[in-house]
Formats: C-alpha cells, sequence, structure tokens
C-alpha cells in the first residue's frame, strides 16, 4: 500500500488535471455554475424547515431549524453527490482505463475533489447564517474543523473507491448505492437531532461513521464545543472503511483493463 500511494503522489499532477477537468466538465454549460453547489442542500433545507418547524415541529433548542439543518447538509450533500460520481469514475473512462498505465484511482479521488469545491462553496452560506443567527465563535473548536473533513474524506474515499471497483463488474452497483444513500441519509442525524433516538439505540446508532461526523460539525459551529465521543468512533470506522476500501480497489485492478 505504501508503494501505491507513493506511486499516487507521484501522479499528482494528473490527479490536478482530472480534477479541474470534472469541474469544468459539470458547470461549461450551467447557467448558474457554482450557484447550484449552494441551491441544492438550500432547497433541501428550505423543505425541511417547514415541514419540522410549522407541520411536525422538531426541537432543535436554541438553534434555529434552518441553521441546525444547513450544518448538516452541506457536509451530507458533498458525501451524497461524491460517492455516486465516483463511483461511476471508472465507467465512464473505460477507453483511457484499457489502453493507458497510470494509477487508476485517480479518477474516483479527482470525482470527489471536484466535489470538495461544490462542498467549499456551500460552506460559505455557512458563514453567512451564523454571523445572521448571530452565534458566538469558538476558535480553538473551528481548529477542529480540518480533522472532522479529514475524517469525511477518508470514509469516502474507503467508500467511493469499493464502489468504482464494484461498478466495473457490476452496472448496477450505482442503483444500489443511490438507494443506500437515501436509506443511509434518513440514518443520519441530518433533519433531525440525536436526541430524537431512543437512549437504548444510541449504541448502535454511533456506528454509523456520519452521525459523529455531522455531530462534529454541530459541536464546533454550533454549540462552542470541542467534538464529543462519537467523533472519534466516526474516525475509527472511517479508517477502518479506508483500509478495506482501498486495500480492495489494489486486488482488483490488474482486471480493469480486461473489460470491455
Amino acid at each position: 500500500m505504501v508503494a501505491s500511494v507513493t506511486n499516487l503522489f507521484q501522479s499528482k499532477d494528473l490527479l490536478r488535471e482530472w480534477t479541474a477537468r470534472n469541474i469544468r466538465a459539470r458547470y461549461q454549460q450551467s447557467a448558474l455554475g457554482w450557484l447550484w453547489a449552494i441551491i441544492q442542500p438550500a432547497a433541501q433545507v428550505a423543505m425541511f424547515a417547514i415541514i419540522f418547524t410549522l407541520i411536525l415541529p422538531v426541537d432543535t433548542g436554541d438553534t434555529p431549524y434552518i441553521l441546525f439543518a444547513y450544518v448538516a447538509m452541506v457536509p451530507w450533500t458533498f458525501l451524497a453527490t461524491s460517492l455516486p460520481d465516483m463511483s461511476n469514475s471508472l465507467v465512464e473512462n473505460m477507453s483511457l482505463v484499457t489502453k493507458i498505465y497510470f494509477p487508476r484511482e485517480v479518477l474516483p479521488i479527482a470525482a470527489m475533489l471536484a466535489r470538495l469545491m461544490d462542498f467549499g462553496v456551500a460552506a460559505i452560506l455557512v458563514a453567512f447564517l451564523l454571523l445572521f443567527f448571530r452565534v458566538p465563535l469558538f476558535p480553538l473548536g473551528w481548529l477542529f474543523l480540518p480533522t472532522i473533513l479529514a475524517v469525511q474524506l477518508v470514509l469516502m474515499l474507503g467508500l467511493g473507491l469499493a464502489g468504482a471497483a464494484l461498478n466495473v463488474f457490476y452496472r448496477d452497483v450505482r442503483s444500489l448505492l443511490v438507494l443506500g444513500l437515501q436509506l443511509w441519509f434518513y440514518a443520519s442525524p441530518v433533519i433531525y437531532p440525536v436526541s430524537l433516538v431512543p437512549e437504548w439505540l444510541r449504541p448502535f446508532y454511533s456506528l454509523n461513521p456520519m452521525v459523529g461526523v455531522i455531530t462534529a460539525y454541530r459541536n464546533v459551529l454550533l454549540e462552542g464545543r470541542l467534538p464529543d465521543p462519537s467523533f472519534g468512533i466516526a474516525a475509527l470506522i472511517s479508517l477502518v472503511v479506508f483500509l478495506l476500501g482501498y486495500w480492495f480497489f489494489k486486488r482488483v485492478e490488474f482486471q480493469f483493463a480486461d473489460i470491455v
């Protein structure tokens, strides 16, 4: 694995160029361009805000529901848009995969990094909402934001690499992934607080790594405190998922060129 990482690092120029290519391809025919990175999560939050403030009120304490949900929706949208792109990255470029040698993981990683740009744009609105609702800043906690993002990236890499490899052999993986993401959304505290989960269920619920990741974002940005222990669980599970996903990808990589 060390040799594979070294080889990938040596291909950093290719990774940068392929990431830029993905970004250009997505927005070159788009009238709104980067605004879609904000419109998508904002529209979802607006819909859920109507439901969970007017129809089925959800108690989010002193935090306005719009802010509560949007802080979670941004990282969730990053994950939910990246994984399908990553899983399809090899299949969409099979002519390149079968003819030219390069580290194949460049393609799914570039797909994820292209979506990371969207994540950064959507996060700008988070900053404006924090200022608008006068949420007290917690400088020490903000130092943890890169760590929280890093854990999420590690999780996404593991899932995305495994999904990309499986999709080469079984083309219905992408459809299964979309279904899985829909179920995963409701199994994660994006539109509701963890406090609504029954006490007896929480130890099992915390095994979902996005629980720890989303809670950590809220801890730091909204509650002015350091991430709680669920983030440690998320970090450990994410690392295991990454190691297994990357191992599987490299294990079957030699077969990609044989698939037509």
